[in-house]
């Protein structure tokens, strides 16, 4: 599952509670959670009477412990460079609880 956090453009983020229930579907279901976290530096006019501050999939996964902790698969996308190094660009992407056999295939990617 893919999910964005915050959107682009508008700054939208999950709620720890909408968070905790993908983590739960993806661990009942045993399948990967993508976070593409890259946005969550924004703070814009859409974004600043929203009642939920921005938390990360990796955080939220880390505070429901264990068996979600140790064993939901978690790839976290982010970037060094959105809002700070200007034209600049890097991004990197974080892997939580994978397998040997996902981590070879990841490997591949690069």
């Amino acid at each position: 599952m893919v999910v964005v956090n915050s959107g682009n453009p508008t700054g939208n983020v999950l709620t720890r509670s909408d968070m905790e229930d993908i983590i739960k579907v993806a661990y009942e279901n045993k399948f990967l959670i993508v976070a593409d976290e890259v946005h969550n530096w924004q703070h814009n006019d859409y974004n600043q009477n929203l009642e939920a501050p921005f938390l990360s999939f990796r955080k939220v996964l880390a505070e429901l412990g264990a068996p979600y902790s140790n064993k939901v698969e978690l790839m976290t996308l982010n970037s060094v460079s959105k809002g700070t190094l200007g034209d600049f660009l890097g991004g990197y992407y974080e892997c939580h609880n994978f397998t040997p056999f996902a981590n070879e295939i990841v490997s591949k990617l690069k």
